[in-house]
Formats: structure tokens, C-alpha cells, sequence
């Protein structure tokens, strides 16, 4: 019968929690900028302009239709061919966050043409601009209904944070794998490895539900207060 090591276990974890830290601020480095640039290249999907429409839907087909990995592989030892060098923490964040933006940039588009189309009638009625219109009317009504789909991308791109331990970046999984290359025990390493992931994956999750909770309150109707007699106060009088 196996017995698990729990010293080799205690001894590690220092050294896995680093890694997970690594992790988080790669994952959360790379979903920041793949947020901007997912929500550009969204927005250019939706353009009238038929070569930025054909430039974003390029961009999307090609980082959605080719595995993550490979993209690593490319930006780290293929653009070093083309006289661009990009040490391992940035090919990372570089293939993580044109990755994520490529999805992003679909779940931005489909929440912009979920919002109906009076509301842009009305801002233009009332006298702003196209830019103004995007800025201060569709997207935060957008970013409400983007909120879920936003935080499984978080997710899933955290998970996906593993596949740069190809270049040798020493997140939580490269961690993981130095250490059972020194003690050759697998079993107890990654048992802490995959516990690691399920706890950030669960915090994002929580973090992700509580953001749509408030969001939800945020956009409710605000009813008027009742008064002394439980008749709405007239407005301007205090209650």
C-alpha cells in the first residue's frame, strides 16, 4: 500500500505556492491586456469599416482556430528568427493575452448587439456622438451581461497558464514538475498542484458571482421611499 510523504508535502508547499502566485498574476497580467485589446478588436467586428472588420475577423480566426501551445512555441522560438527576442515571462503573457483577446473580442461582440438597438437611437437624439455613444451607453449595459462569460474565460485561461511551462517559466506546474524530478514522488506533487488550481479556479468563481450579485442590485429600479402614513413622499420632502 502507498504512503504519501507528508514531509516531501510540507516541504513543498512554500515552494508550490510561489509558483502559484506566478500563476495568478500571469493569468491576471494577460486577462487585463486581452481585455482591452478583445474589447478594440470586438468593436472593430462590429465596424463599418471593411478592412477593420476583415483585420479583427482575421485576428479571430486564426488565434481561435490554432492551439494555444503552438502559439507559445511561436512567439517564443519563432519570433527570435525575425529579430524579436521576448524573454519566457513575456512570450507568456504575450501568447496568453492574444489568445484571451481573441475570445474576449466574441464574447464583447456578441454583448454589444445583445443591447437593443433603441438605446443607441436615443443617445444619438440626445445629441452624442457615435464614440460617446459606445463609451457611456452600450458597454456598461453590455459589460453587465459579459460579466459570467468574462469570468469563465478568467478560468479557463488560468488553466490554460500550465501550457508555458513548455518554455521552461516557472509557474505552478513547472514548479510541480522540478520538484518530482528531484524526490520522483508524482503522486503527492501533483495532488498539490491540481488542489492549487481548484482553489483559485473556486476564489475566481466566488469573486465572479459576487460581481454579478452587485451588478444585479446596481440595475435595479430604485422604488420611491414611503412616507409617515406608508403614501410616497412628495418629492423633496423628507421622510
Amino acid at each position: 500500500m502507498y504512503t504519501l510523504d507528508w514531509a516531501l508535502i510540507w516541504r513543498s508547499l512554500p515552494d508550490l505556492a510561489q509558483g502559484a502566485l506566478t500563476t495568478l498574476v500571469l493569468t491576471t497580467t494577460s486577462i487585463g491586456l486581452g481585455l482591452v485589446l478583445g474589447t478594440v478588436v470586438g468593436l472593430m467586428r462590429l465596424s463599418r469599416m471593411p478592412v477593420a472588420g476583415a483585420f479583427a475577423g482575421g485576428y479571430v480566426w486564426f488565434f481561435r482556430g490554432t492551439p494555444l501551445l503552438v502559439q507559445i512555441m511561436l512567439i517564443y522560438y519563432a519570433l527570435p528568427h525575425l529579430g524579436l527576442s521576448l524573454d519566457r515571462w513575456q512570450a507568456g503573457v504575450t501568447a496568453l493575452s492574444l489568445n484571451s483577446a481573441a475570445y474576449i473580442a466574441e464574447i464583447v461582440r456578441a454583448g454589444v448587439q445583445s443591447i437593443d438597438a433603441g438605446q443607441t437611437e436615443a443617445a444619438w437624439a440626445l445629441g452624442l456622438t457615435r464614440f460617446q455613444t459606445v463609451r457611456f451607453v452600450i458597454l456598461p449595459q453590455a459589460f453587465r451581461r459579459i460579466v459570467p462569460p468574462l469570468g469563465n474565460e478568467f478560468i479557463l485561461l488560468l488553466k490554460d497558464s500550465s501550457l508555458v511551462s513548455v518554455i521552461a517559466l516557472e509557474e505552478l506546474l513547472r514548479r510541480g514538475q522540478l520538484i518530482v524530478t528531484r524526490t520522483f514522488k508524482p503522486i503527492e506533487i501533483y495532488a498539490i498542484v491540481a488542489l492549487f488550481y481548484l482553489i483559485q479556479t473556486t476564489l475566481i468563481s466566488w469573486l465572479v458571482a459576487y460581481t454579478e450579485r452587485q451588478l444585479r442590485i446596481q440595475a435595479r429600479p430604485q422604488t420611491p421611499r414611503a412616507g409617515r402614513a406608508g403614501v410616497a413622499a412628495p418629492p423633496g420632502e423628507l421622510v
